[in-house]
């Protein structure tokens, strides 16, 4: 077998801030070499030791000795089930597969899949040929998906028959052509010029090609909006990833305690970080079977969950709100439940409580993350293996092996206890860098190795930490990320759009609804309904505008930057917008 030794071609256009060496410290608070940092956290659980020598799918399918004949992935549509061998067999399988197509060390796959185990054989299968995955949502546009194509430069696109269409609807120059500049793999009947994913997992595993992979080398490529913007692509390396699933599961005392009897629920899609890393990543690793199921349906999940005996459910407030509040949970067992992370959002105390009635023997805790961060910055102490108590509403202490600091806006200094400022995280799993984009890498990573998270939070006397606010002007969705630059970019496209302007609207089921403040034309009559038929034409069902403000012009500062508060007040009162 012959050895790839060529760089990845994704990785010499970042710009990698470089990171000063950190002060060693016995205690959570304490100074550093910076004047201005005279707070920095730490976890209240001890450091561990974290090898980077294995690539990603090796550090996860490391205690195969002992795993190989136990359940690792549920398929909760059909009930089958892969036995942790069975399910590396395959993604080395995929690997082969791939690497017969011509996939390389350094090439991008895109997967466009709901959850099901072809996911993770093909996301495992390229780790363990050195190629890079990027994940997108199946119910994107199909702009949305060549947006992100495009960008990544992927060769192949893994998905369901049923997208397929998509993939061939954009005409011009600018979009690849399906079967000319790239190949397209179903995981069910292929129609005409894609492939059957059976030319991946029936491939020889021996024809796999022995590639040598450094830690520092690309393996996922998320997409993000950061802190502002528009979507980028988010370099994961092996060592960001398998840092950040150590930090949570590894030691003697892991912050996320999974036994290898749990059955993890993954109801939440895995192209979204949250679920990718907290859920399979961090299951694989521990030796935790894990319950695919492809979409959220009440019924459903409430059925799979008594029929398999979940144990371990990730979720975010929206699905929260349904298992507090739906009638039906009352006619299931879900006694079986006894850790709930919610994530992706806060969840409030209230909503906390009611699910806490439903299933009160659960422990019920939060993490919060980024997907720039590697993704999780912090998470309950009271998921750990030797248990901390946790306050309601907060979101944990800092991950081990990792410093975090507050703060100050305005003067950069970090704070004390107490203090609300920016959150800001430091260590080896947060991202390389933003793709093909040094500015925007340097304006969220600064010159020490801060990651600038854009949320505001404190620390309280207890190293737990709390988000408040946020500067970044992302909207979120039920957990899904709504950029407004990109919406505002689609509304001013419209010929009788003269200006506009997205912020968050508050919503019980849905956290955050984007509504749009839009200046007319002169000369031009437009309504609302025409307005929001435009952009839902265009865009994914969450990026869908649920309002629509005419206003004579959009608050902006000297320099031309959108003054979104204003306009967030303005939301208080409906009379005030005109």
């Amino acid at each position: 077998m012959s050895v790839e030794t060529q760089k990845p071609e994704i990785s010499p256009n970042i710009s990698t801030p470089q990171t000063q060496t950190k002060t060693s410290t016995s205690s959570s608070t304490t100074s550093t070499t910076n004047n201005t940092d005279h707070h920095v956290f730490k976890s209240k659980l001890p450091e561990i030791p974290i090898s980077n020598d294995l690539p990603l799918h090796a550090y996860c399918f490391e205690r195969m000795s002992e795993l190989a004949d136990r359940p690792c992935l549920i398929v909760g549509s059909t009930g089958k089930t892969y036995s942790f061998a069975e399910t590396r067999l395959i993604a080395q399988k995929t690997g082969a597969g791939l690497s017969g197509l011509g996939i390389k060390r350094g090439d991008v796959v895109m997967i466009l899949l709901q959850n099901c185990a072809e996911f993770v054989f093909a996301f495992m299968g390229a780790s363990m040929i050195g190629a890079v995955t990027t994940t997108a949502n199946p119910f994107y546009t199909s702009a949305e998906v060549f947006k992100q194509f495009n960008a990544s430069k992927a060769k192949l696109i893994i998905t369901q028959s049923q997208y397929v269409d998509k993939l061939r609807e954009p005409a011009g120059d600018q979009y690849p052509k399906l079967g000319e500049d790239f190949s397209v793999i179903t995981i069910d009947d292929p129609p005409e010029d894609c492939l059957h994913f059976s030319v991946l997992s029936e491939a020889n595993e021996s024809d796999i090609p022995e590639v040598v992979i450094d830690p520092d080398d690309p393996v996922a490529l998320p997409f993000s909006s950061g802190t502002t913007g528009l979507p980028k692509g988010v370099i994961l390396t092996h060592k960001s990833l398998i840092t950040s699933v150590a930090q949570q599961v590894d030691g003697e005392n892991p912050n996320l305690y999974l036994k290898t009897e749990d059955v993890v629920l993954c109801v939440l899609p895995l192209f979204h970080i949250y679920s990718l890393n907290s859920v399979l990543l961090c299951s694989l690793r521990a030796g935790a079977a894990v319950l695919l199921m492809p979409k959220f349906e009440i019924g459903s999940l409430l059925e799979l969950i008594q029929r398999h005996r979940v144990s371990v459910a990730a979720v975010v407030p929206p699905l929260v709100l349904a298992l507090a509040k739906n009638p039906k949970v009352a006619e299931f067992d879900l006694s079986s439940i006894r850790v709930v992370l919610s994530g992706a959002a806060p969840l409030g105390k209230e909503l906390e409580d009611a699910l806490r009635s439903r299933v009160p023997q659960a422990i019920l805790g939060q993490g919060y993350g980024m997907t720039e961060a590697g993704p999780v910055l912090s998470m309950c102490l009271a998921f750990a293996k030797q248990p901390l108590p946790t306050k309601s509403g907060s979101c944990g202490t800092v991950v081990r092996n990792a410093e975090l600091k507050v703060v100050d806006p305005l003067t950069g200094c970090s704070l004390g206890y107490n203090q609300p400022g920016e959150i800001c995280i430091r260590g080896a799993q947060i991202m390389k860098g933003y793709l093909n984009d040094p500015e925007a890498t340097a304006a969220t990573i600064d010159i020490e190795g801060w990651l600038h998270t854009g949320d505001i939070g404190f620390v309280d006397g207890d190293e737990e930490i709390f988000i408040v606010d946020r500067v970044k002007e992302l909207i979120k969705f039920k957990g899904f990320q709504v950029p407004p630059a990109e919406l505002e970019a689609l509304l001013v496209s419209h010929p009788s759009i003269a200006d506009a302007a997205v912020v968050p609207q508050k919503d019980d089921v849905a956290g955050e609804v984007p509504v749009a403040f839009v200046v007319r034309s002169n000369g031009f009559d437009l309504n609302e309904e025409a307005i929001k038929e435009f952009i839902a034409k265009q865009v994914v069902f969450y990026k869908k505008l649920h309002k629509v403000y005419f206003v004579h012009a959009i608050p902006k500062s000297p320099s031309g930057k959108i003054l979104r508060k204003d306009l967030r007040a303005k939301l208080a009162t409906a009379n005030n917008i005109s």
